[in-house]
């Protein structure tokens, strides 16, 4: 069995600021509640590899593993994947961006599948991301767009 999530939120600020702020991966700690650090490994081209830490969990637990993601602005997609896997035995998220009338629709879409000896299995992962992922793009929309109105910048499509 797999694990498959897709969640989407609409951003009121222009193309760039959407993209420049979500794919600057060492600014995740602050565009994320749930990063402590976020450390670049490397960057080749539009590829960089990185490694997350997450603030400790309700056990005091600190969850760490290192990831790349590389970005296509032509595309206006982002594909990422686990390098250090942890629980997973495998993770890959595709990040799609597309200008609307009202900002920027952002869509993640998970793929992953849990270890057989993970401490959860497939269904309650599907059902933590969802509901993580929601608190995410919120805290993410909210943060661009105050970025926005600080610079003055109205959403709208390019010509």
């Amino acid at each position: 069995m797999t694990g498959h999530t897709e969640n989407e939120i609409t951003i009121a600020a222009p193309l760039d600021l959407v993209w420049d702020m979500t794919n600057d991966v060492a600014g995740w700690p602050r565009l994320f509640s749930e990063y402590a650090s976020a450390e670049i490994l490397s960057r080749e081209g539009n590829k960089v590899t990185f490694r997350l830490t997450m603030h400790p969990d309700d056990n005091g637990k600190v969850w760490s593993w290192v990831s790349e993601r590389e970005a296509d602005r032509d595309t206006l997609t982002v594909r990422a994947r686990r390098v250090e896997t942890g629980p997973f035995d495998h993770m890959n998220i595709l990040w799609r961006y597309e200008e609307v009338p009202q900002g920027v629709r952002m869509v993640w879409t998970q793929d992953f599948a849990m270890k057989p000896e993970a401490p959860v299995d497939d269904d309650w992962m599907t059902d933590n991301i969802n509901r993580n992922s929601k608190v995410q793009l919120a805290l993410i929309r909210d943060r661009i767009e105050k970025t926005a109105a600080e610079r003055g910048l109205a959403p709208g499509l390019t010509d």
